[in-house]
């Protein structure tokens, strides 16, 4: 069944598929000393820096607590959106695995700002209290609005003035690079950001995330970490080659593209329906808006998706890389079909 729950709902890219397939010949030496990880990770400090360090993951929640418990100690902590994914959505790993605390911040359209961070920083040095050690940003946020790169640079120097490190959560960072018309280095190293979690899944991966470090200093013991936080593959090379082909000919982009584009049409299309009300700005591949609660459960046994708040009956529709024209119409068919029968 088709919907718009989740761009981790897509199929496979073909090109990744294919890659796949080609991977799938012979022996090769396993975790990680073959030659398409060696190959990938050259690919990695191509875009992010020759000072840069990559490593494959499995997920992209091992990805988010790993890079945090590289950087941190139990009694440090983590300033974060009160929406960020390693907050609602990581079944507490940060804090248990990290041993860091998560503090957080409400924020409407789900972007951190100087002035929500600066607060936290009246605890810094004072015994009885978690000391912030990193703020992360998730680019795209989890309400699908996307940070400029003028925003995330605003956010590492203030971060780096009070001895803080810049973490961003980029399971769907092809999609912001897709929206600002940018390389994925522009809003990542290029920003003075200190690491990252790189995601691939949500655009056309069958599995498999990345940790880049923009600094070797930051990545001194992160093999033995992953090993110890169980997330070292051992036919690492099937991670390797969907990376290799993810970054090939830009096929990252094109996805992401893609995937913005069919939520730009879905969009349009919404904002003539005057009984759905869009409650976020529309800048990535996701969609919140609010609508009659009486078509909810007979849309979802169509087209999939998620309630976000139940109380107002608000819902987030998303687009892939998958998602056609015929797609989006279809839904918006379904949409007006259910509202006429009201």
């Amino acid at each position: 069944m088709r919907g718009f729950a989740s761009d981790n709902n897509a199929g496979v890219h073909p090109k990744i598929m294919a890659a796949l397939a080609a991977a799938n010949h012979g022996h090769s030496i396993a975790y990680g000393d073959d030659e398409l990880s060696d190959e990938a990770s050259k690919k990695f400090k191509t875009i992010f820096g020759a000072d840069s360090e990559s490593f494959f993951v499995l997920n992209g929640t091992g990805a988010n607590v790993l890079s945090l418990s590289a950087v941190t100690y139990p009694y440090n902590a983590v300033i974060c959106p009160e929406s960020a994914h390693i907050n609602t959505d990581e079944c507490g790993a940060p804090e248990r695995f990290a041993g860091c605390k998560l503090l957080t911040v409400p924020c409407d359209d789900g972007k951190l700002h100087i002035e929500s961070i600066r607060p936290f920083l009246y605890a810094s040095g004072f015994q009885h209290h978690s000391q912030p050690r990193v703020v992360s940003i998730s680019q795209p946020t989890e309400f699908g609005t996307v940070y400029t790169r003028d925003e995330i640079c605003a956010i590492a120097d203030f971060a780096h003035a009070n001895n803080m490190l810049l973490h961003i959560d980029g399971a769907r960072i092809a999609n912001a690079a897709a929206t600002l018309s940018c390389g994925l280095e522009d809003i990542t190293s290029a920003t003075s950001a200190d690491f990252m979690s790189f995601g691939g899944t949500k655009n056309g991966l069958m599995y498999g995330e990345a940790v880049v470090f923009f600094k070797k200093s930051l990545a001194k013991n992160f093999k033995y970490i992953r090993k110890q936080g169980m997330q070292l593959a051992s036919k690492m090379r099937y991670i390797s080659a969907q990376f290799i082909a993810y970054l090939e000919d830009d096929l990252w982009y094109k996805n992401a593209l893609h995937a913005n584009t069919m939520t730009a049409l879905l969009s349009k299309e919404i904002r003539e329906i005057k009984e759905i009300r869009i409650t976020q700005k529309v800048e990535a591949n996701a969609i919140f808006a609010i609508i009659p609660k009486e078509i909810i459960k007979v849309l979802q046994s169509k087209y999939f998706f998620y309630v976000w708040n139940e109380e107002l009956s608000e819902v987030r529709w998303m687009t892939s890389w998958d998602t056609s024209e015929d797609d989006v119409f279809d839904f918006v068919n379904e949409i007006k079909q259910n509202l006429y029968n009201l």
